[in-house]
Formats: structure tokens, C-alpha cells, sequence
């Protein structure tokens, strides 16, 4: 495990792979549309990484790096996940450092992420990839 190297979903087909795992997280999403919604997030600066071995993919994640006044040039995390019936197996962790490693090489002062509040196991991983909790997040639904 420890020689697999995490890399940017490019083509069409790099990209619907990483459905089956992202969908383990955002279980709202619809396959035949996630292609065309990631490359609309694309056009945001959005990014989509996954890990594989074996030919499978077994991490992903959804990020971008943006500038901002309260943090500067920074990388959000939108989206980070195991797959389910691998977790605990380190393959997270290969994925959050090598983003914290893009991060540092983009010349990033912060990596953030939010996480819904009733995620306990998911809160714990990133206490031990050294995040702390820095401020509540506030939203408001728009009914269309």
C-alpha cells in the first residue's frame, strides 16, 4: 500500500470511475450526470483525485485551491472517502497527505475542510492528520 501515489482524474474515464466511491459519501449523486457536473465544477477550479490498486479505485477526493481574504491562497477539501469496504487500511491517509503536499507545492498557507457534525469516525481521522476545529459553518437552504 505504501508505494500507491494519488493522481488528478484527467480523462472522461478516469473520472466516472471515482463515481462508486464518491457516491459512498454523496449518495444524492446520479451516474450518468457526474461527469458532466465535474467538469461544470472544473470550470471553478475544482479537482477530482483518486487512489487505486489493483486497477480499482479505493479513494477519492473532490478539492480545489482558491484565494480568499480571510485565508489567503488555501486547499479546500470538498470531498474525501474511502471506499467502505476498505477503510481503516491507511489509503485516507496516503490521500489527505499527498493533498497537504499539493498544498505545500502551490505555496498554500492553509488546507481546510468541513465535515457535518454527526461524522464522529471522520471527525477522529482528521484530528489525527493534525486538523483542528476552527470555526462553525452557516448555511441557509434557497428553495428554488
Amino acid at each position: 500500500m505504501s508505494n500507491l501515489i494519488p493522481k488528478n482524474a484527467i480523462s472522461d474515464v478516469e473520472i466516472e470511475r471515482c463515481f462508486d466511491v464518491m457516491s459512498e459519501l454523496r449518495t444524492h449523486l446520479v451516474q450518468n450526470q457526474f461527469l458532466g457536473t465535474v467538469r461544470d465544477m472544473e470550470l471553478q477550479e475544482f479537482q477530482l483525485a483518486y487512489l487505486e490498486e489493483d486497477e480499482k479505485v479505493v479513494a477519492v477526493a473532490g478539492y480545489r485551491i482558491a484565494k480568499n481574504l480571510f485565508l489567503g491562497k488555501h486547499l479546500y477539501i470538498d470531498d474525501l472517502v474511502t471506499s467502505q469496504k476498505i477503510r481503516s487500511r491507511g489509503y485516507g491517509k496516503t490521500l489527505y497527505k499527498w493533498l497537504r503536499d499539493q498544498a505545500l507545492n502551490a505555496g498554500c498557507s492553509y488546507i481546510h475542510r468541513d465535515s457535518v457534525v454527526h461524522r464522529g469516525e471522520t471527525h477522529r481521522f482528521y484530528f489525527r492528520q493534525g486538523l483542528t476545529i476552527s470555526s462553525f459553518h452557516f448555511r441557509e437552504k434557497l428553495d428554488q
